[in-house]
């Protein structure tokens, strides 16, 4: 049976270069009207009973090129289970291998989170006792821009996911904050409700994530970098959600993300705005200790450098809302790879962690609410 490849769906991204006896050769296409690219996700169909190699021969042009060593692909023959499976980088190209029985095997960068597994989510979310569904504004594509709010208490907190379409695991870390928050028999969520109000942004890019892309809109447009000032023309989806939090107010804000270097969870902060405190900045260093305590699934010891006083880039929405509210205002960043401190070398850093890591962040918050 001969090998077909297709991308042609939701999420779907690469380009088929050549198949050559066993080999397969191919290229990620670059997110419209931009440079970047790094997100694959595709289909092999006539695959059982071969010994396949995948390359992906334009890796080395990919926006992080230095996220491919030490990197496993994810595979899946249900696209319910996704499997590290063992992965090499050299001259410029991605390469594994694939041995199967099974006709039909996806590979993705990471577990993929559609647009379908989307409004799934949504639909049974909104559906919950206690849970308000608001559409907040359209992308450039005519896409809802959804948010779930839960809690009665005053203090305003905004959960928000997905900037970066290609970082899917940041939905799935929502999808473990929806359920935790949705769930009424928890002491300590319902402890936490009485003490905030959850506006919750499960994936701020639904047009990136339909098409494929790693970083930016339908526009090419990086959503992270348009805080200071959204617009309609390019930005929609931030205008909306700014715009919506500045009704609200934000005490505290959690922006969730992935990284594709680092092997591990951090948090990135606000360290530079203009209206820095050293209370504010000592809240975010206690919450993030507090959080390596909780879970062997955070660490404090990698992470980016921080923006000396005063240079802090208020595009990016961490330091616009810590500077704008005089929030705690974390970036949350989960690895393509693994959280090495706490390897899995099966599935590596996965949904099902995602989720956890989501819960453990909550019950965090609920330790601290008071003092926020």
């Amino acid at each position: 049976m001969s090998i077909t490849i297709n991308a042609a769906f939701d999420g779907g991204n690469i380009d088929l270069v050549a198949i050559t006896g066993d080999m397969v050769d191919l290229a990620i296409r670059r997110d419209r009207e931009s440079d970047f690219f790094q997100w694959f996700y595709f289909r092999v169909a006539g695959a059982a009973g071969r010994t396949l190699t995948f390359r992906i021969v334009n890796a080395g042009q990919s926006a992080y090129p230095m996220g491919w060593p030490g990197y496993s692909t994810r595979a899946s023959t249900d696209r319910l289970a996704w499997r590290q499976t063992p992965t090499r980088y050299a001259d410029g190209a991605l390469e594994w291998d694939w041995t199967g029985s099974d006709e039909l095997v996806w590979f993705a960068y990471f577990a993929p989170y559609t647009m379908e597994q989307h409004e799934a989510l949504i639909a049974r979310t909104a559906a919950l006792p206690g849970v308000t569904h608001r559409e907040l504004g359209v992308s450039l594509d005519g896409q809802a821009i959804d948010c779930l709010t839960i809690g009665n208490g005053p203090k305003p907190v905004w959960l928000y996911a997905r900037q970066h379409p290609g970082e899917s695991m940041a939905e799935w870390w929502m999808e473990g904050a929806l359920e935790r928050l949705t769930d009424a028999a928890d002491p300590v969520t319902q402890a936490l409700l009485a003490k905030a109000t959850f506006h919750v942004v499960p994936n701020m890019n639904p047009d990136g994530t339909r098409r494929g892309h790693l970083r930016t809109n339908a526009a090419g447009v990086n959503l992270n970098r348009e805080w200071h000032a959204p617009t309609a023309e390019r930005s929609p989806e931030v205008l909306c959600v700014r715009d919506a939090m500045d009704v609200s107010g934000v005490a505290f804000a959690m922006d969730v993300h992935g990284d594709e270097a680092i092997p591990a969870n951090f948090f990135a902060g606000f360290e530079g705005i203009p209206n820095w405190s050293d209370t504010q900045g000592e809240k975010f260093y206690d919450f993030g200790r507090r959080l390596e305590a909780h879970t062997r699934d955070f660490q404090t010891a990698q992470g980016y450098g921080k923006s000396a006083p005063g240079k802090a880039n208020l595009s990016m929405s961490t330091n616009q809302v810590a500077n704008r509210f005089g929030a705690l205002a974390f970036t949350l960043e989960m690895p393509f790879k693994d959280h090495d401190p706490n390897a899995d070398a099966e599935f590596g850093w996965s949904p099902a962690r995602s989720k956890q890591l989501a819960h453990s962040c909550l019950e965090v918050l609920a330790d601290v609410i008071d003092d926020i």
